[in-house]
């Protein structure tokens, strides 16, 4: 009985091993799938002129049906990658105040955050959108005889009002025109953008979207806690506005 006993304890660590080996092995399957699932997606489409969108982040199937089943049938949905997020695209919205009752409604009934956004202007829309490395971006959004160091650091829960400027520093004097404040310099999705505002209001994050996409750029509202500030005012000489 004791050489039975001691015989099961002895290929125990070997059963545990090989538990452990195909439970690592499955985990690794269901992120090589879910990473697969991802780079099959389609990217977004943007907005129809007037149309406020609603991109929700829905990295999983489990959260795109819970999505699903949580609004009406005739909306329709479309899952799409928007930067490196899964997301599932809701559009059809003329007014920001509809889009923002549905993301709020979507975050209450699911526990999944939107972001919004609308279609920028021809003027800048037209721009290319190649992007250079953040830190040079960061040389060129500020006064070559600024010298405060770079200390990259994450935003707080909130309401990040984004501009894309296409590569053209000189938008960063237009945007603080358009909002009477600072305008700092952000990464958000691995991509550089302008800080507009930073609130944890969100009616004032809405006001300052719809003022910004009225005047044709290309602004979008996210969740301020995965943006990383990089430089918190932007500053460029008058002249090259």
């Amino acid at each position: 009985m004791y050489k039975t006993v001691l015989g099961k304890a002895q290929n125990l660590p070997k059963a545990i091993g090989s538990s452990l080996g195909l439970a690592i092995a499955w985990l690794l399957t269901g992120i090589n799938t879910t990473l697969a699932q991802q780079q099959n997606l389609p990217v977004c489409q943007p907005p129809n002129p007037g149309e406020y969108l609603l991109l929700v982040i829905s990295p999983t199937a489990d959260n795109q049906n819970q999505l699903r089943r949580a609004i009406p049938n005739e909306i329709k949905t479309t899952t799409c990658r928007y930067l490196t997020d899964t997301v599932t695209r809701i559009g059809g919205f003329t007014k920001i105040d509809d889009a923002n009752r549905w993301a709020r409604y979507i975050n209450s009934i699911v526990g999944l955050s939107a972001i919004i956004t609308t279609r920028p202007g021809e003027r800048l829309a037209t721009q290319p959108t190649t992007q250079t490395p953040q830190i040079n971006q960061l040389n060129q959004l500020n006064q070559p005889n600024q010298t405060a160091a770079y200390q990259p650091q994450r935003l707080k829960n909130g309401f990040a009002v984004l501009v894309d400027y296409f590569n053209r520093p000189e938008v960063a004097n237009q945007v603080k025109q358009i909002v009477g404040g600072d305008v700092g310099f952000v990464s958000y999705g691995q991509r550089p953008y302008l800080l507009a505002t930073y609130t944890t209001n969100q009616k004032d994050a809405y006001s300052t979207l719809q003022k910004l996409s009225e005047r044709g750029f290309f602004a979008v509202i996210v969740d301020s806690s995965k943006v990383m500030l990089l430089r918190p005012i932007v500053n460029l000489p008058n002249s090259q506005f």
